[in-house]
Protein backbone atom coordinates (compact mmCIF):
# COMPACT_ATOMS: atom_id res chain seq x y z
CA UNK A 1 0.00 0.00 0.00
CA UNK A 2 2.92 2.29 0.74
CA UNK A 3 4.26 1.77 -2.78
CA UNK A 4 0.84 2.48 -4.29
CA UNK A 5 0.53 5.87 -2.58
CA UNK A 6 4.16 6.67 -3.46
CA UNK A 7 3.51 5.90 -7.14
CA UNK A 8 0.28 7.92 -7.29
CA UNK A 9 1.89 10.93 -5.58
CA UNK A 10 4.96 10.83 -7.84
CA UNK A 11 2.81 10.99 -10.96
CA UNK A 12 0.90 14.03 -9.65
CA UNK A 13 3.75 16.31 -8.55
CA UNK A 14 6.41 18.38 -10.33
CA UNK A 15 9.19 17.22 -7.97
CA UNK A 16 8.85 13.42 -7.78
CA UNK A 17 12.17 13.05 -5.96
CA UNK A 18 10.73 14.92 -2.95
CA UNK A 19 7.89 12.43 -2.38
CA UNK A 20 8.29 10.49 0.86
CA UNK A 21 5.84 8.01 2.37
CA UNK A 22 6.38 6.66 5.87
CA UNK A 23 4.38 3.89 7.49
CA UNK A 24 3.37 3.75 11.15
CA UNK A 25 1.83 0.41 12.08
CA UNK A 26 -0.48 -0.22 14.99
CA UNK A 27 -2.48 -3.24 16.10
CA UNK A 28 -5.54 -2.62 13.93
CA UNK A 29 -4.62 0.46 11.91
CA UNK A 30 -1.75 1.49 9.68
CA UNK A 31 -1.08 5.20 9.12
CA UNK A 32 0.64 6.28 5.91
CA UNK A 33 2.21 9.74 6.12
CA UNK A 34 2.73 11.42 2.75
CA UNK A 35 5.22 14.26 2.52
CA UNK A 36 5.80 16.27 -0.68
CA UNK A 37 7.51 19.54 -1.62
CA UNK A 38 5.67 22.69 -0.53
CA UNK A 39 5.06 23.67 -4.17
CA UNK A 40 3.34 20.34 -4.83
CA UNK A 41 1.10 20.25 -1.78
CA UNK A 42 -1.85 21.75 -3.67
CA UNK A 43 -1.55 19.19 -6.45
CA UNK A 44 -1.71 16.30 -4.00
CA UNK A 45 -4.68 17.74 -2.13
CA UNK A 46 -6.56 18.93 -5.23
CA UNK A 47 -9.54 21.25 -5.51
CA UNK A 48 -11.64 20.99 -2.36
CA UNK A 49 -9.58 17.93 -1.37
CA UNK A 50 -10.87 15.77 -4.20
CA UNK A 51 -7.49 14.28 -5.15
CA UNK A 52 -6.66 13.44 -1.54
CA UNK A 53 -10.11 11.91 -1.09
CA UNK A 54 -9.66 9.80 -4.22
CA UNK A 55 -6.32 8.48 -2.92
CA UNK A 56 -7.97 7.66 0.41
CA UNK A 57 -10.78 5.82 -1.39
CA UNK A 58 -8.31 3.70 -3.38
CA UNK A 59 -6.34 3.01 -0.21
CA UNK A 60 -9.51 1.99 1.62
CA UNK A 61 -10.47 -0.45 -1.14
CA UNK A 62 -7.03 -2.06 -1.17
CA UNK A 63 -6.77 -2.27 2.61
CA UNK A 64 -10.23 -3.80 2.99
CA UNK A 65 -9.08 -6.74 0.87
CA UNK A 66 -6.19 -7.20 3.30
CA UNK A 67 -8.69 -6.94 6.22
CA UNK A 68 -6.79 -4.03 7.73
CA UNK A 69 -7.61 -0.36 8.19
CA UNK A 70 -5.23 2.11 6.58
CA UNK A 71 -5.33 5.91 6.98
CA UNK A 72 -3.59 8.46 4.74
CA UNK A 73 -2.25 11.65 6.29
CA UNK A 74 -0.74 14.41 4.17
CA UNK A 75 2.03 16.18 6.08
CA UNK A 76 2.80 19.83 5.34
Amino acid sequence: MRELIHYIAQTLVDHPDDVYVSEVEGNMTTVLELKVAKDDLGKVIGKQGRTAQAMRTILSAVSSKAKKRTVLEIIE
